[in-house]
């Protein structure tokens, strides 16, 4: 701020008119750029978490049917294809396609395999991926679960 000798007037000059109206800008700017960044960083952990939850789904699968079932069907690969709404139906153009794929190998231990499956998707044409591992035994749950059944009542 500047003032005039002998005059009670005060203000600003146009350089620190310029000087604050910089500062206020490039404060604006960084902002933004600091929200476009959380929001891409946001969506991309969601793509993560989707990738995540179709290993989760596929290992669950073959937790159930087992290791040799899976196989046998022939149920390695697949496309997966999420909608973050509800309402609308799982097509073609509704959001990404998760593509995933299982290779088993066996390891002659205690009939343990190593599960290996892999979820691709594209983003913004680059391509992103998820890799987990693990051992599993080739028996499934659907497999160990038996039937109980419950004796009829007697009659007198």
């Amino acid at each position: 701020m500047t003032a005039r000798l002998g005059t009670r007037w005060m203000g600003f000059n146009l350089v620190e008119t310029l000087l604050a109206t910089t500062i206020l800008s490039g404060s604006v700017l960084a902002l933004a750029a600091i929200s476009t960044n959380a929001l891409t960083d946001t969506t991309l952990s969601r793509h993560y978490e989707m990738a995540a939850s179709v290993i989760d789904e596929q290992l669950s699968m073959i937790d159930f049917l087992g290791i040799d079932q899976f196989i046998k069907l022939d149920q390695t690969e697949g496309i997966k294809v999420i909608t973050l709404d509800p309402t609308e139906q799982d097509t073609e153009d509704s959001g990404p396609q998760y593509r995933w794929q299982v290779s088993t190998e066996y390891r002659n231990i205690d009939n343990l395999y190593l599960v290996t499956i892999t979820v691709t998707w594209i983003e913004r044409n680059r391509p992103y991926s998820v890799t987990a591992q693990t051992m599993l035994d080739g028996t499934g749950l659907a497999a160990t679960t038996t039937s109980t059944s419950i004796p009829e009542a007697a009659t007198e």
